[in-house]
């Protein structure tokens, strides 16, 4: 299969080439600017530029663009930003996919697609939120559609929070854990859909090579924590203590509306990978957070 992957410096996409080429998938990678490699095909999503052999041949899209969620406060200009870096490029390769009768799009989004649901289980068929997230998940599927209406088979990643060892959520963290700084937050009641890297590449994999699974597709671990669960977890694994509890007013301060990423949650399961047969290498949180720390 040749597959052709956007965002694939990031952090997933750096995992994800050298498995798909290690499964003898020919992986082309879209660069912006000038090519320098072999493997390597030119975009600009922002001026709606593709080079015209980038989808040459592609049996499949895998795009994982956007600007970091969490990287900085959200003013006006920033969720501008999350907005254009997902949109426009989906767009793009949608549209791209839908000329070239590629078959397969894998497109990016969230499990902030349902909002803050909860202490309630959520499936694949829940109805998206209306917060900011939400709707930047919905608009991110949507631009999806050129090619779903032209008969191409379109999954949408709704990822949770990724457990890696090189960076993440777990990189801010576990500085903070291993000083034994690391506790709650709020009163930690709030569901953490997690998945490990390993396990969120694999399911990527798993839907390339799937023909029958399509829509929306949780990628999360198949037993979802609460935020105090992840803390004992993280704080097992590192064997420090987690003493400490963050209030939620001070986190709304600090962040602002943002802060909705550490105080609200989904409980997010991953049916339709379980219908399709996916098995998770790290069931549990726990062997999540161990694999990401090496131990």
């Amino acid at each position: 299969m040749r597959v052709v992957v956007a965002g694939s410096s990031g952090l997933i996409g750096t995992s994800l080439v050298p498995v798909l080429r290690q499964a003898r998938h020919d992986v082309v990678r879209l660069v912006r600017g000038r090519p320098e490699a072999p493997d390597e095909r030119g975009w600009d999503p922002e001026r709606g530029v593709l080079d015209e052999d980038a989808l040459e041949g592609a049996d499949a899209v895998v795009n994982l663009c956007g600007a970091g969620i969490a990287d900085k406060r959200w003013s006006a200009e920033r969720k501008q930003l999350l907005l254009r870096s997902r949109v426009h490029p989906t767009r793009v390769l949608a549209e791209a996919a839908a000329k070239r009768g590629v078959p397969v799009l894998v497109n990016g989004s969230a499990v902030g697609y349902y909002g803050d649901s909860g202490p309630q289980p959520v499936t694949e068929a829940a109805a998206p939120g209306t917060d900011f997230l939400a709707d930047l998940c919905v608009q991110w599927e949507s631009a999806t559609a050129p090619a779903g209406e032209a008969g191409v088979r379109v999954a949408h990643l709704r990822t949770g929070l990724v457990l890696s060892p090189s960076g993440g959520m777990l990189g801010r963290l576990r500085p903070l854990f291993s000083a034994a700084l690391g506790g709650r937050l709020g009163d930690g009641t709030q569901f953490m859909p997690w998945i490990s890297l390993d396990d969120h590449v694999a399911a990527v994999r798993f839907l390339l090579e799937n023909p029958d699974l399509s829509g929306p597709v949780n990628l999360t671990g198949p037993a979802p924590v609460t935020n105090a669960e992840f803390t004992r977890a993280l704080a097992e694994v590192l064997g420090r203590p987690a003493p400490w509890v963050v209030p939620a007013f001070a986190i709304r301060a600090a962040l602002g509306e943002m802060s909705v990423m550490l105080l609200g949650g989904q409980r997010a399961l991953p049916t339709v990978l379980e219908a399709g047969g996916f098995t998770f290498q790290h069931p549990s949180v726990g062997a999540a957070l161990a694999a990401a720390a090496g131990r």
